[in-house]
């Protein structure tokens, strides 16, 4: 099997702290700038796998960069450069503690609280007559206060502004960024055959400017269904066929795992984490129309080491 970074331990010029994510490794530096390795640890249930998946890393990364290239005239966003098929480099922001999630369908999370009986979706009413992938008539924006640790939690727009946790000015100024950054990945997608079912964004400040931070549009943060076949399946009450890390919570949850107390971890074959790796180049090549270059793994360490280096020392 090819290799996977699943843990980073870089020392780059300037570095004041690292921030390990469940997966992403951030390095900042005293220039304000902030240097993002994409791991290649896979997550799920609020819970991070054993296993690393070669190329995951590399296939979030460029498909983050190119979104956000594609959408800086909708919103200003944090990248500065990718040096690294592994790493992007961009401004350091103050990170707003609420991830705005938005769906146009009933699928994943809302779906299965439509299921328990649930009409209301973080404040949001859900119509009657609903199944599960169904569209909804128009897209929903479901927030979620985003926890350092653990699941983050369902919150409802109104509460947001009740308690302050955003002022109402950012938070109006990021929900219109939200839906405009979800219809043209709704577009984009589109062109390449694909339905953008559900995904998420998360806002910094800087300048006390509303800035795009992290990654948009990826198989982590993002679900889409094939659009060839969707109403025959709808129809016919068959799963969509998706891509996205969702066949990834449906393993786990066939193995009697989905994060709860109690629950262990099951042991990921490595038949399985090679399905993974081609289900992610899969959505790469589908989502980009380009051919997966896969990065070289003899020493991804060095490799990354290297090139932040070289980027660094051009840039400072």
């Amino acid at each position: 099997m090819e290799k996977a970074i699943i843990k980073s331990d870089f020392n780059f010029p300037g570095q004041k702290n690292v921030y390990k994510g469940k997966v992403r490794d951030v390095y900042t530096l005293e220039n304000d700038l902030l240097v993002m390795v994409a791991s290649d640890r896979i997550s799920a249930f609020d819970h991070i796998l054993p296993k690393g998946i070669p190329h995951k890393g590399q296939v979030l990364n460029q498909v983050a960069t190119m979104f956000l290239n594609a959408t800086k005239d909708i919103v200003p966003n944090w990248l500065i450069a990718t040096p690294d098929p592994s790493v992007a480099i961009g401004y350091a922001c103050e990170p707003v503690r609420v991830e705005m999630v938005i769906r146009g369908y009933l699928a994943g999370h809302s779906a299965r609280e439509y299921k328990a009986g649930k009409r209301m979706l973080c404040g949001v009413a859900l119509p009657e007559g609903m199944k599960e992938n169904d569209r909804f008539p128009e897209p929903i924006i479901t927030p979620a206060t985003k926890a350092d640790e653990g699941h983050d939690e369902d919150i409802s727009r109104e509460d947001i502004l009740a308690k302050n946790i955003v002022p109402e000015a950012v938070y109006l100024q990021m929900e219109k960024y939200t839906r405009a950054l979800f219809q043209r990945g709704t577009e984009m997608a589109a062109e390449r055959g694909l339905i953008l079912v559900d995904t998420k964004y998360e806002f910094g400040i800087r300048n006390g400017e509303v800035i795009l931070i992290d990654e948009i549009h990826t198989p982590d943060s993002s679900r889409y269904f094939y659009a060839d076949g969707y109403q025959e399946r709808q129809d016919r009450n068959e799963p969509q066929k998706q891509l996205s890390k969702e066949f990834v919570r449906q393993w786990l949850i066939e193995n009697h795992f989905q994060g709860l107390e109690g629950q262990t971890m099951p042991v990921m074959p490595d038949e399985f984490v090679e399905t993974v790796t081609q289900r992610y180049i899969e959505l790469y090549e589908k989502i980009t129309g380009s051919s997966f270059q896969k990065a070289d793994t003899t020493d991804i360490a060095s490799r990354i080491e290297k090139n932040v280096l070289a980027f660094l020392n051009q840039t400072i």
